[in-house]
């Protein structure tokens, strides 16, 4: 009996110093991990701050190229607006240019009839004693001239004044060259054919004839020329 009691008291003494390992064996893993996470402490600090750095770099890179597109979007909505407004401007510019200029080519055909109309009243001589037939065929066709005439200055048209006028190839057509020695050179002296402006253009130039100096009286200027040259030759020695 003494030696199963002191089995059992020895059994018993085993399983307490297994259980005090056991708890030391515990208390030093613990103690170890608890070590283990003071030290790793820092090294996750660190790398939880290179995460945030990270992630604000990242917001920030984003928030840049929502900046640089919204810019660019802003840019592009400007450059439409510009273009639709120069578009809005170009037919409004247009569509006034279509009915200040429509009837052109009508206008030029009409012209015709009225110079026809024109020679027709210049032939007729004024001073001859007419029959009262002719003279009211006259008369009407002096209505049909004024008819046109208003016609045409209420769509824009109105004449060039071209007699006594300097010589303007814009407006002007040189048919010939008239020797008159009173007017300086490129004067308008005779009216062949009317011109016309339509607005702010030329419908038709007017065909004239352009003054010109003589030859003898361009002698005469080539003359006096010269004796001005020589003169102030022999002035400049004196000087």
């Amino acid at each position: 009996m003494d030696k199963d009691k002191e089995k059992i008291k020895d059994e018993i003494n085993e399983v307490n110093q297994s259980e005090n390992f056991q708890e030391s064996d515990e208390e030093n893993t613990n103690e170890k991990e608890i070590e283990n996470i003071d030290e790793n402490k820092p090294k996750n600090e660190e790398a939880e701050e290179v995460i945030e750095d990270n992630a604000k770099e990242t917001e920030e890179t984003e928030e840049e190229n929502l900046k640089e597109e919204i810019k660019a979007l802003k840019e592009e909505r400007i450059r439409v607006l510009a273009e639709m407004e120069n578009l809005r401007k170009r037919f409004e510019r247009e569509k006034i240019d279509s009915i200040k200029y429509g009837s052109v080519n009508f206008a030029r055909d009409i012209l015709s009839p009225g110079d026809n109309l024109e020679r027709a009243l210049s032939a007729i001589n004024k001073e001859e004693d007419h029959p009262q037939s002719i003279k009211n065929l006259i008369d009407g066709l002096l209505m049909v001239k004024k008819e046109l005439s208003s016609a045409l200055e209420k769509n824009g048209i109105t004449k060039i004044d071209t007699l006594n006028k300097k010589f303007d190839p814009n407006l002007h057509q040189a048919m010939m060259e008239i020797e008159n020695d009173d007017l300086d050179e490129g004067i308008v002296v005779q009216e062949i054919q009317t011109g016309y402006m339509m607005h702010d253009r030329l419908l038709r130039p007017a065909m004239v004839g352009v003054s010109k100096k003589s030859e003898q009286e361009n002698e005469t200027l080539a003359d006096q020329d010269a004796s001005s040259e020589k003169t102030n030759i022999k002035k400049d020695p004196e000087n």
